[in-house]
């Protein structure tokens, strides 16, 4: 009995850690977050970091890892968009969905904070992150651009200039809606509800296809 409870046990010490650890990550920043305070909010044993993760390094890659990959589950891409959509529907369910992962309530509340925190004051998880995990969304966002633009497919996988800008342009538009919303609670504190993913997703989709119509026109400023 105590060696089949041994991997469950485990597995639930290994959880809470995560949990403990994105809370105190998020808060304090990796630098100052000690193994000792997030193995006592685990209720965990100081030892099971280096059990479980190696080592501080180890658990907060973990833990990035962990919330964007429980993140893109609750909020995918596609968000389950009818197949045959088009290009401007897939745009805006893209940016409904990115919204979603860092605005929207179901994802742990540290979240976004511990995504803020990285983008920051990057670390080395954070180039482990982008390539094993982030790649993948960035690709199907360029994919989307490509055919907004009317581009081909680039030999070996390269972007071109302005597919790249599009995609980094899109992408803050909605990162600003978390790093700037204490400028945001100020500069407009009636009339604009950041919790309104729906409007926001509605106006930076529209906004960015807007430009990139002007891109495949070929017009100039």
């Amino acid at each position: 009995m105590i060696m089949q409870d041994g991997p469950k046990k485990s597995d639930d010490t290994k959880a809470r850690l995560i949990e403990a650890a994105g809370a105190v990550f998020a808060r304090q920043g990796f630098r100052w977050a000690t193994v000792r305070e997030i193995c006592s909010r685990a209720g965990a044993h100081v030892g099971s970091v280096n059990y479980h993760f190696r080592d501080k390094e180890g658990l907060y890659a973990a833990v990035l890892e962990h919330t964007h990959r429980s993140a893109v589950e609750k909020y995918p891409p596609d968000l389950g968009l009818r197949a045959g959509a088009t290009p401007q529907e897939r745009l805006r369910t893209f940016v409904h969905s990115l919204l979603s992962r860092i605005l929207a309530e179901g994802v742990p509340a540290w979240h976004g904070k511990l995504l803020a925190r990285e983008i920051a004051e990057p670390t080395e998880a954070l180039d482990r992150l982008l390539q094993n995990s982030v790649r993948p969304l960035f690709s199907y966002l360029a994919g989307i651009v490509r055919e907004l633009l009317e581009e081909a497919d680039p030999p070996e996988g390269e972007e071109s200039d302005v597919v790249f800008l599009c995609l980094m342009s899109i992408v803050g538009q909605c990162l600003q809606h978390y790093t700037a919303r204490r400028a945001i609670a100020v500069l407009r504190p009636k009339s604009f509800d950041p919790a309104d993913i729906e409007r926001i997703a509605d106006h930076i989709s529209r906004f960015s296809i807007g430009g990139i119509r002007e891109l495949r026109a070929g017009k100039s400023p």
